[in-house]
């Protein structure tokens, strides 16, 4: 009986020291990854992946009402060169205009930016491997950047007609426009502002890879945490 119990502690400990062993060798293995030891349909589908996840997000939490308005990071202001206008309007009892025309300026953003998905979900899918990893090794925002130069000049045509008419009822958009173009005229205004619908479209776009450049930021710091195991794999090995 003693012998049958000293042989069965003798094996259990044999069996946990074995468990010990394999855990301590596999789990560094497990993890010791690089980009190097990436295959090219890793580092691709990783990078969709990213994409992918950042996009969706960023167009559901703008496209929708507030998305733009309720959201410091990207509510559209007026220019700074129009804050003396604006201050000037609201002495002389024209506040709530100036209050409609931010507010729709927002809802025109908060209105393109679903227009954004089909354009975004094929420039994902797009991407070469080349261009993956590149992008991969790029550091923080070279996703984002990437995206931008590939979609802003399409997507602005896009969002131009949208923009335009959430805008065209607002009575101060004419009067906007007409003082732009003077200031542009003695260079105090830059081109792309100097239309307010021009100006909108452009603030859209710069709010939309914002948010897209801040999804990609948190899947750089913390891939694990986005519970994906494309994302964690790829993205941990160049951690």
């Amino acid at each position: 009986m003693s012998s049958r119990r000293n042989f069965n502690r003798s094996s259990l400990q044999a069996l946990s020291a074995a468990i010990f062993a394999s855990a301590s060798i596999q789990t560094p293995m497990a993890w010791a990854i690089s980009l190097g030891d990436l295959t090219n349909a890793d580092a691709s589908s990783g990078l969709r992946a990213a994409l992918a996840r950042g996009t969706a997000l960023a167009v559901d939490s703008l496209g929708k009402s507030d998305g733009f308005l309720g959201n410091p990071l990207v509510k559209i202001s007026l220019p700074a060169y129009m804050d003396d206008a604006a201050k000037l309007l609201r002495n002389f009892g024209q506040g709530a205009r100036i209050d409609e025309l931010i507010v729709s300026i927002n809802r025109a953003a908060e209105q393109a930016v679903p227009m954004a998905k089909d354009l975004l979900v094929q420039t994902v899918q797009s991407i070469s491997v080349k261009d993956a990893k590149n992008i991969l090794m790029g550091g923080d925002g070279a996703a984002t950047k990437f995206f931008a130069d590939k979609t802003r000049a399409p997507l602005a045509e896009k969002f131009l007609p949208i923009v335009s008419k959430a805008i065209e009822k607002v009575g101060l958009v004419d009067k906007y426009n007409s003082m732009a173009g003077k200031l542009q005229q003695f260079g105090l205004v830059k081109p792309e502002d100097a239309n307010i619908q021009h100006y909108v479209t452009g603030k859209s776009l710069d709010g939309l890879y914002r948010m897209i450049g801040e999804e990609e930021k948190k899947i750089r710091q913390d891939p694990i945490g986005t519970g994906s195991a494309i994302l964690s794999r790829v993205f941990g090995a160049i951690k």
